[in-house]
């Protein structure tokens, strides 16, 4: 069912990524992931051959395309079976804020690099002791003359060790109101008083540069402020209908892969002289699990539609983050009771990406705070 309707530039875009990522990271995922961590280069190629931030205008280097390119890469970057690479977190998440909300000056100083993938960015809003409380947020920021200083420690920040652009959420410890109080401001790596701490070792995403940021006087200029002083939780409220909506995309892409290959697997392997999808119990959890597949891909669709015409879907997009990472999980561990004691294996793939999914109902507001936007805007 082609609910999106991909033109002729959408699959050309997609038949050319596809055959980049065979060539250029599914050789290398094995080895990336034992290693902790992709190479730097990856993102140079990746905006060499035009995949990042393809929404952006070209007067930036992008390609002025609509969302279905984002929803393109997640999916092709599900196929890799990898999360290291995180293309739509740079394209999709956090470019947007300086595309939305930078000034002219810092379009033009940061969105090409952006684009060719010389640039790449993270976005540090959790902190060690917040959690998913954006109010409870500690780094602070103080104003001094034509520049600020930023203090504060920031962690489980995707693409913190590879990130050349940091877009930072910080409180104004003047301000009483703890939703008028945030601003958002973009941090070269470079910076005095800028340092990472530990690349994390995660139960999954091992691939992935998880790291802690820490700001101790860090001196930028006032004008790296994206947007109105004070600011930054409305933005951030804004931004994150597409974060979200991203979280479900590939959440359902994750799981038609791990279905698939299921599914190929169980017809491939003999029990007993027997295919594995023979039994009538497999059979009916093969169902099961396509039956939840298909209704994600269908409500996740119609989402993208709908953000796409720019509507306000923030409560389906809240119940679709939700519902499609539980769904993925249940996938997940449907694959490995199936598979038995080859599950047991760690060159089974799917171990991995039953560890990779773990985190999907923990990043971008947890499952529960989901459920809590919900309830809210349903009057509850």
């Amino acid at each position: 069912m082609d609910i999106l309707h991909y033109t002729e530039a959408h699959r050309e875009f997609r038949s050319r990524l596809r055959n980049f990522l065979e060539r250029e990271v599914i050789p290398f995922v094995d080895r990336w992931e034992a290693e902790g961590i992709i190479p730097r280069d990856i993102w140079r190629r990746m905006g060499q051959e035009g995949f990042l931030c393809p929404a952006l205008p070209a007067e930036y280097g992008g390609l002025d395309g609509d969302f279905r390119y984002a929803v393109i890469v997640a999916e092709e970057m599900a196929r890799t079976r990898h999360t290291g690479l995180a293309a739509n977190l740079h394209s999709d998440v956090v470019v947007p804020y300086i595309a939305s909300y930078g000034s002219r000056d810092l379009r033009r100083r940061y969105l090409p690099g952006c684009v060719t993938g010389e640039i790449v960015t993270a976005i540090a809003m959790t902190e060690p002791g917040a959690g998913s409380d954006l109010a409870a947020m500690q780094t602070s920021v103080r104003e001094s003359g034509d520049t600020v200083v930023l203090d504060g420690a920031k962690t489980f920040i995707s693409n913190g060790i590879h990130a050349d652009l940091i877009v930072v959420a910080a409180r104004h410890p003047d301000e009483p109101d703890p939703y008028r109080g945030i601003s958002l401001y973009v941090v070269e790596s470079d910076t005095p008083g800028f340092t990472r701490g530990r690349k994390l070792q995660k139960m999954g995403w091992h691939s992935q540069d998880t790291a802690e940021l820490f700001f101790t006087a860090c001196r930028i200029p006032a004008g790296r402020r994206l947007g109105e002083k004070g600011m930054g939780f409305l933005m951030l409220m804004e931004k994150l209908q597409q974060e979200r909506l991203m979280c479900a995309v590939g959440a359902v892409s994750a799981a038609e892969q791990i279905h698939e290959w299921t599914i190929a697997h169980c017809r491939a392997t003999l029990r007993n002289g027997k295919p594995l999808s023979r039994p009538q119990a497999n059979q009916f959890a093969l169902v099961e699990m396509a039956t939840e597949v298909r209704l994600g891909r269908t409500f996740v669709d119609k989402l993208v539609c709908d953000h796409m015409a720019g509507e306000t879907v923030v409560v389906e997009t809240a119940m679709a983050k939700y519902w499609t990472t539980e769904m993925v999980r249940r996938v997940a561990e449907s694959s490995l009771d199936l598979l038995g004691e080859e599950a047991l294996l760690e060159s089974c793939p799917m171990v991995r990406a039953w560890r990779d999914v773990r985190v999907m109902s923990i990043f971008a507001g947890t499952n529960e705070i989901m459920k809590g936007i919900a309830g809210k805007f349903m009057g509850l």
